[in-house]
C-alpha cells in the first residue's frame, strides 16, 4: 500500500516547528492542483491565498499558536469567502463575488488555515454525482470514467487526490458521506446546528449542514474543533462547544453497535463483504453487534424529496437576475426574470424547483408536504427508539461503489436512489460518518467502499472516537488514489 501523504495535523505541527512555511505548503498544493487539472475538482483558485499565507506567517512570528497553521484547504463553492466567486456550480451565479465570509471561513482564518480555492459541485448542491455543474463534471481519481459522488464531489476529490489534506463540503441528504465513500476518505455530517450555516448558500435550510472531509480521525477532530460551535447569526446554531479527539481501540470495547436491518438488502456483494469485515473487526475489538429495526427509513427517500424540493423552491426564488447574478435582458422585467431562470438554472435544478412548487401548491400541500413532515417525525422517533438499545447504528454509506459517468443522468429516480442509506440521517438531524472501510473490484478497477456510522444528536464526538478506534485496529483503509500520492 502506498504511503499516505502528510495529514493536516502533520503539516500544522511542521509549520509551528518552523520545519516549513505556509508559503511553501501553498506552493506545493498549487502544484498538485495543476498536475490534477484533468479531474476538474476546482471551480476557482483563491487570488488572496498568498496574502493569507503571509498573514499566518506573521502571526506565527508574533508568537501565536494556530491549530491549522498554514494548512491549505479547499471549500465547496457554496461556502462564501470574501472577494472570491461563489458560483454554486451554476451559470446564474457565474460571476457572483462574495462580499463576506461564511462563519466557517472566519473560523478557518482564525485558526491559521489558508484557503486555496473553491471546489466543484452539483449545481446548487442538487445531485449525487457532481455531473450537473455548469463548470463540467468532476472525475473520480480511482477511475476517471466514474463519478466521485455528489453533491460535494470536488471537495472529496481534493482530499482523495491529495490536493489538500482536508476540505469542507455540505450535506443535505448525503452530499458529504456519499462522495467520501466513492473516493475512499472520511466524510462527516455533523448534528444539524452543530456547525453554523451562516454564509452557506441554502438548498434546503432544514437539512443543510457543513461537514469535513479528511484522511485521518485526528484531522476530523482538528477541523471540527475549529469549525463547530455556536454562532448567533444562525438561528438554528446549537450551543454545544466542540470537544473532539481521535479515539483508540479502547473506545471500541463495550460499544453497542446496531446494524439497521432495512439497509441489508440491495447491496452489491463487495459492499456486503466490506460491511461484514467491519462488523467482524468491531466484534473482535470488544464491541457487541446486533440487528436493529428502523422501519420508517423505507420512506425516507420519498419524504426527503417532498421536503427538500419545496425548501429549494423557496430558497431559489431569489435568483431572478434583478439584484445579483446573471441577467438575460428582455423588453419587460417579467420576461427578463423568466429568461434568466430558464438560462441560468440547469435541468436538475429546474426539475426540483418545479417539484417543490407543485408540492406546496393549493390542494397538494396536505397531500404531499404535510404528510412528508409527519414521516420525518416518525423517522426521528424510530431512530430515538433504536438508540435506546445501542450506542451507534451502522449501514453501508451507499449500496454500491462509484457508478459510471452518464449511467444515471437520464433516470432521476435511479440517481435519487443512490442516497437511500443517507437521507434519513438529515431528516432526523443526526450526525453520521462515512469511513473508508475497503474496496470492491468492478470491471478490473479497485473502487472504495464506505461504511456509515450514525450517532444520537450531539454525539458527534462519539463518531470521531470510533474512527480513531477503527484506525487503531486496522479496520479502515485510508489510501490516496493511485498516481496522486506523491
Amino acid at each position: 500500500m502506498p504511503d499516505v501523504p502528510p495529514t493536516a495535523t502533520d503539516l500544522a505541527q511542521a509549520v509551528q516547528a518552523r520545519e516549513t512555511t505556509p508559503q511553501a505548503l501553498l506552493g506545493a498544493a498549487r502544484a498538485r492542483v495543476e498536475a490534477a487539472r484533468a479531474l476538474n475538482a476546482l471551480i476557482s483558485l483563491n487570488d488572496r491565498a498568498d496574502e493569507q499565507a503571509a498573514r499566518v506567517q506573521a502571526r506565527l512570528d508574533a508568537g501565536e499558536s494556530l491549530p491549522l497553521a498554514g494548512v491549505p484547504i479547499i471549500l465547496k463553492d457554496n461556502i462564501n469567502v470574501t472577494g472570491t466567486r461563489t458560483t454554486c456550480g451554476s451559470r446564474i451565479l457565474a460571476n457572483y463575488v462574495s462580499p463576506y465570509d461564511a462563519a466557517v471561513t472566519e473560523r478557518l482564518h482564525q485558526a491559521g488555515a489558508v484557503i486555496l480555492g473553491k471546489a466543484n459541485m452539483d449545481e446548487f448542491a442538487m445531485g449525487s454525482s457532481t455531473e450537473s455543474s455548469a463548470s463540467g463534471p468532476t472525475l473520480n481519481p480511482w477511475d476517471p470514467a466514474r463519478v466521485p459522488g455528489g453533491s460535494s464531489g470536488g471537495s472529496a476529490v481534493a482530499v482523495a487526490a491529495n490536493l489538500t489534506p482536508v476540505s469542507l463540503g455540505s450535506d443535505t441528504g448525503g452530499s458529504v458521506r456519499q462522495p467520501a465513500a466513492f473516493t475512499g476518505i472520511y466524510g462527516l455530517k455533523p448534528t444539524y446546528g452543530r456547525v453554523s450555516r451562516y454564509g452557506l448558500v441554502a438548498y434546503a435550510s432544514s437539512l443543510d449542514q457543513i461537514g469535513p472531509f479528511a484522511r485521518s480521525a485526528a484531522d476530523l477532530a482538528l477541523l471540527m474543533n475549529v469549525i463547530a460551535g455556536h454562532d448567533p447569526r444562525d438561528a438554528t446554531s446549537l450551543d454545544a462547544p466542540p470537544a473532539f479527539h481521535a479515539g483508540t481501540p479502547d473506545d471500541l470495547r463495550g460499544l453497542r453497535v446496531g446494524v439497521i436491518r432495512e439497509s441489508l438488502g440491495g447491496n452489491t456483494p463487495g459492499v456486503e463483504a466490506v460491511l461484514q469485515t467491519t462488523l467482524d473487526a468491531l466484534r473482535a475489538a470488544g464491541a457487541s453487534i446486533s440487528e436493529v429495526g428502523v422501519p420508517s427509513v423505507r420512506h425516507a427517500i420519498a419524504a426527503y424529496y417532498l421536503i427538500a424540493t419545496p425548501e429549494a423552491s423557496s430558497n431559489l426564488a431569489r435568483y431572478d437576475g434583478m439584484v445579483y447574478g446573471e441577467r438575460v435582458p428582455a423588453p419587460d422585467v417579467a420576461h427578463s426574470m423568466t429568461l434568466t431562470r430558464e438560462h441560468g438554472f440547469g435541468r436538475e435544478v429546474q426539475r426540483r424547483i418545479m417539484l417543490g412548487t407543485y408540492a406546496l401548491s393549493s390542494g397538494y400541500y396536505d397531500a404531499y408536504y404535510s404528510k412528508a413532515m409527519k414521516v420525518r417525525r416518525l423517522i426521528a422517533q424510530d431512530f430515538a427508539r433504536a438508540f435506546a438499545d445501542v450506542d451507534v447504528l451502522v449501514t453501508p454509506t451507499s449500496p454500491f461503489p462509484a457508478f459510471r459517468r452518464g449511467e444515471k443522468t437520464s433516470d432521476p429516480l435511479a440517481m435519487y436512489a443512490a442516497d437511500v442509506d443517507t437521507v434519513a440521517v438529515n431528516l432526523a438531524g443526526l450526525p453520521a460518518l462515512s469511513v473508508p472501510a475497503g474496496f470492491e473490484t468492478v470491471d478490473g478497477m479497485r473502487l472504495p467502499i464506505g461504511i456509515q456510522f450514525i450517532a444520537p444528536a450531539l454525539q458527534d464526538e462519539r463518531l470521531v472516537n470510533l474512527a480513531g478506534g477503527l484506525e487503531g485496529i486496522g479496520a479502515v483503509r485510508v489510501e490516496v488514489a493511485p498516481g496522486y500520492d506523491a
